[in-house]
């Protein structure tokens, strides 16, 4: 009797302990396993809804690293170059358009002209002249006309297509209210003192530029079948001294 006890417990199966490195890698896996389930399954779910998939073709990448390539090659000569001259002192105000696309340009243009605040195509924003204000102009030059606006382009601008930006939000300058309450402190209580502040460039510019929201120059809706025309009558990019008054006059 004592030994069959003795030969049934030495039969019984000793369980063998796993570390505990070997359980937390294998609790991480499993988790990485999750998330990878859920992330195709939500991505399954959207292509159902409609959303196709977006495939970008060779000749895509190719184009967009001359592109860059280019871009880097023209920065890299500019540097060696002696920097741009100073308009007259006349000139301190500048209106920037952007008139081309920035797809895989180099990554210091795009940063540029995130800091320009030229995130759409044809919008437009006033830049105060000045050395740092040229250099930047000059870094995103093939893409960016920019020339020194009028009293009356700058009016009709803003009367037009200024717009506040409050909360992340766009507001029609239509009540010198809402003026007086962001700017009184500067000094400007109305449209007339916002657009004399913008026009001659003074001490409380960058304040006020920042308050107005990027101006969307208007397109013809011809311009998607007309794409040439369109960018003959918008000119080339570059410096366009005087010439940009035409520019915000007709697509304004």
């Amino acid at each position: 009797m004592h030994v069959c006890f003795f030969l049934s417990f030495s039969k019984q199966k000793v369980i063998k302990l796993v570390p505990e490195n070997l359980l937390k890698k294998r609790k991480a896996y499993q988790a990485i396993k999750a998330t990878q389930a859920k992330l195709a399954l939500l991505q399954k779910r959207k292509v159902q809804k409609g959303q196709s998939l977006k495939f970008r073709r060779l000749e895509e990448f190719q184009r967009n690293s001359k592109r860059r390539l280019r871009d880097d090659v023209r920065l890299r000569r500019a540097e060696q170059r002696p920097p741009p001259p100073l308009p007259p002192a006349k000139n301190t105000l500048a209106f920037a358009v952007r008139i081309r696309m920035i797809k895989g340009v180099s990554p210091k243009v795009k940063k540029v002209i995130q800091m320009l605040r030229l995130r759409k195509i044809f919008s437009g924003a006033f830049v105060k002249i000045s050395k740092t204000s040229l250099n930047m102009l000059k870094t995103v030059e093939p893409y960016v006309a920019w020339g020194f606006p009028n009293l009356k382009s700058v009016r009709e601008l803003i009367l037009k297509r200024g717009q506040l930006k409050m909360n992340k939000r766009r507001i029609p300058l239509t009540d010198n209210v809402v003026i007086e309450q962001h700017l009184g402190q500067y000094g400007i209580i109305c449209l007339e003192d916002l657009i004399h502040e913008i026009c001659s460039a003074g001490k409380n510019f960058r304040m006020v530029n920042r308050f107005l929201w990027p101006f969307c120059l208007s397109v013809p809706r011809h311009s998607a079948r007309d794409k040439v025309g369109l960018l003959k009558d918008m000119g080339e990019p570059g410096p366009r001294a005087e010439d940009i008054n035409r520019v915000i006059r007709k697509f304004n």
